[in-house]
């Protein structure tokens, strides 16, 4: 009987098959219908087909080479599945040429898809390509992407040291997406910002990654930020639709310490089993399988040194695309050759071959149309080795910007290395004969030499190049002079580690800026997800919410593109560790998941102008967020707060933290008084009818004298715009009924 019972299941099961494949071979006719999912494709070379298979709720499918698309003109094709939430397909060429292997599903709320130059877009694209602006016209929303939202909880995942962390199953490392962060772009226009800065997207691989700062294969996107129906390019596309710039966060000093899959394979990576270590899985005929071929059975500390001898030793490294120094001593040569952290491994950017790898790989995201690049690490990699080898490359796409990290946690201009490892120093081509054309595209170890030796040189506390691009000539605006300019810029350390207070920032910064090539392209900011500033670097802004206001004042309207880290907005986990690795939950430190301050519904008409319900209401409602939008909406309206060079002198200026700020073009003339948290003098100034942004409030100007008032009390400001025909100050700009700026 049992016998029995098992064949007539055989059968039954047998027949179903047949009913499904039937069913199948009867969709190899275009469908039609107000339901499903149409796709539409660019091609120009003839009319394309379209094959397809495994589609849900209804498993259709059609044979290869799959169904002809309908032409409607323009290189364009169209094909409709109707009935089906999700389909898999691939688009072959009238040549018989395939493309990718593609999936698209409605979970994004719509049903409709272009794919255009390997790209999927949500409408028809223009036929004009997006065009990158001047990054100065922006402020920055810094996020790590897995801590900022939720937006597809499928793809959450613990690190293999997530048990180490006690971080629960409801809050794993891996939990925010792209989709989260493209379902809260409205949040982040909403306050005003402009540019969003993510954490590195590359695939990574260590015990706990989820940061992005351990490479894995510098040519991939993590596939842990990513949905079905979201990939990178949709946020890219998404954003830009919304008006929103993305700056990705890039590695070139390092790789993680589980090799990279072109500079040092040794693992392949198992996705079903990311919760533990042994989702790594030796691959059979690498460098460490051969030599090493115990490794399996190692205790974890001798595992990790056989992996850096793959790395790190020459008789493993033959090909040396890793820097061999053991040791990192800062302030001399080694901290630009030697290993930082042990998941953070040395790249021999030096090697051509190794540069040619690294650029081509991420010029990848360029072409994507990543907007800027945020440069990891900066200081760890010889100016003149970025100069010759990495800076020309991303150079040559037009308003594409690159800043650095180059970490100086020192007051005042020079960094413990002198000139060699400064924020400004970074700013500066290579003016001296002896480092001019003197790169090697075939011997790694001339270039070696030569980084060694340019640090050396560059020693000193005495640096010999100054710019006044960054000054008004008197109150008038003049054209920077970029001849000694490498076209990226950094992020302005001295100024972060002194904001403890706006005043001492404010001071740093006057102190360091004839030695920048240009200070209005620094990035400022006060807190990060790695410092915080002097006295209080291991914890997230602890002043409080009034001095918040004063410090974001002076950002959003001194020198510099100003940049705010997640969460500051509503003083999110202050004084609390910003980062303690694997030894506390993430909800303990300064990386915590933000995404329960987001749920509800928020939609930006404009930014700083939005509808909004729920708990994002609330957060938005925040004093300090408030008082973002305010600021941000001021810098959007004023052109010298974006890109104006300023003074202090005392012949135009009277007052603690105040300064003039102008910028001239062909079409414009702006110019802005701006005094904070006090009152202020201004003199020498062009007469005419000054409006104060904040209040609205007019004075004019008959005598070259503006006196302010009432500005008083930190948090509070005073920014008199010059009315003429290139002035968008009608009155007072955003909200006047604020905690601060009123």
């Amino acid at each position: 009987m049992k016998k029995l019972v098992a064949i007539l299941m055989v059968l039954t099961l047998a027949m179903s098959a047949l009913v499904v494949s039937a069913s199948a071979a009867q969709t190899d006719k275009e469908s039609t219908g107000a339901t499903g999912i149409t796709v539409h494709y660019y091609t120009e070379k003839g009319t394309p087909s379209v094959y397809y298979w495994n589609a849900l709720p209804e498993n259709i499918s059609t044979e290869y080479p799959g169904v002809k698309m309908t032409s409607e003109g323009n290189n364009y094709y169209r094909y409709t599945f109707s009935s089906v939430s999700k389909i898999n397909l691939q688009f072959i060429e009238s040549d018989g040429t395939q493309g990718k292997e593609l999936t698209r599903n409605t979970n994004s709320g719509t049903n409709e898809f272009w794919y255009k130059g390997n790209r999927w877009y949500n409408k028809q694209p223009s036929d004009t390509e997006y065009e990158r602006t001047d990054l100065r016209e922006d402020s920055i929303y810094f996020v790590i992407t897995t801590r900022f939202y939720d937006g597809d909880k499928s793809n959450n995942v613990h690190c293999w040291e997530d048990g180490k962390a006690n971080n629960p199953d409801t809050d794993p490392a891996w939990r925010g997406d792209f989709k989260g962060l493209i379902q809260k772009l409205d949040y982040i226009k909403a306050l005003g910002f402009s540019a969003i800065w993510i954490t590195p997207v590359v695939e990574n691989a260590s015990g706990y990654d989820y940061h992005g700062y351990h490479a894995f294969d510098f040519t991939k996107v993590d596939p842990r930020y990513e949905s079905d129906d979201t990939s990178y390019q949709d946020l890219i596309d998404a954003a830009h639709e919304k008006g929103l710039k993305i700056i990705q966060d890039v590695v070139f000093n390092h790789s993680g310490n589980f090799g990279e899959a072109n500079l040092a394979p040794m693992f392949t990576k198992d996705y079903s089993n990311l919760g533990s270590s042994d989702c790594m899985n030796v691959i059979p005929d690498s460098t460490l399988a051969k030599n090493y071929s115990g490794y399996s059975n190692m205790l974890p500390a001798d595992q990790y040194q056989s992996r850096l001898a793959v790395m790190k030793e020459d008789v493993n490294d033959t090909a040396h695309n890793y820097h061999h120094d053991k040791s990192l001593s800062y302030g001399s040569y080694t901290e630009q050759t030697g290993q930082m952290a042990g998941d953070c491994v040395d790249i021999n950017t030096e090697n051509p071959s190794v540069v040619k790898y690294l650029t081509d790989a991420y010029s990848k995201y360029l072409d994507m149309g990543v907007d800027a690049f945020r440069m990891d690490t900066e200081k760890h990699i010889n100016r003149w080795t970025l100069n010759h080898a990495f800076f020309p490359v991303f150079n040559q796409y037009k308003n594409f910007h690159l800043f650095g990290e180059v970490c100086a946690r020192y007051h005042g201009a020079y960094n413990e290395g002198g000139s060699s490892d400064s924020c400004f120093f970074y700013t500066w081509s290579e003016t001296e004969s002896a480092w001019q054309n003197n790169w090697s595209n075939s011997d790694w170890k001339s270039n070696y030499d030569n980084s060694v030796k340019h640090f050396q040189a560059h020693q000193n506390r005495s640096f010999d190049q100054t710019s006044d691009n960054v000054y008004l000539n008197g109150l008038s605006y003049h054209t920077p002079d970029y001849s000694k300019a490498n076209g990226t810029s950094t992020i302005d350390f001295p100024m972060h580690w002194a904001f403890k207070d706006a005043s001492s920032a404010f001071g740093a910064a006057k102190g360091e800026d004839s030695l920048y090539n240009d200070a209005t392209w620094a990035v400022t900011y006060v807190d990060s997800h790695d410092y915080g500033p002097d006295g209080q670097e291991k914890t997230r802004y602890q002043g409080g919410a009034s001095a918040w206001a004063e410090n974001m004042d002076l950002m959003f309207t001194f020198r510099g593109i100003p940049c705010i880290y997640y969460g500051s907005e509503i003083e999110f986990k202050k004084d609390v560790p910003i980062d303690v690795g694997p030894n506390e939950p993430l909800d303990k430190t300064g990386r915590a998941y933000f995404g329960d301050h987001l749920e509800g519904s928020v939609t930006a008409s404009d930014y700083g102008k939005y509808t909004a319900s729920g708990t994002v209401a609330s957060t938005l409602d925040a004093p300090l967020s408030k008082h973002l939008e305010k600021l941000n909406q001021i810098r959007r309206a004023v052109p010298a707060l974006q890109k104006g060079q300023y003074t202090t002198d005392s012949n135009y200026v009277d007052g603690n933290m105040a300064y003039i700020r102008r910028y001239t073009n062909s079409s414009v003339d702006s110019l802005a008084c701006v005094t904070i948290s006090g009152d202020a003098t201004f003199k020498g100034l062009p007469n005419g009818t000054y409006i104060d942004a904040v209040t609205g409030d007019k004075k004019v100007v008959t005598g070259g004298t503006l006196s302010t008032s009432g500005a008083s009390g930190q948090g509070n400001m005073r920014v008199y715009v010059l009315q003429n025909s290139s002035s968008e100050v009608n009155g007072a700009i955003g909200d006047t009924d604020l905690t601060y700026l009123k």
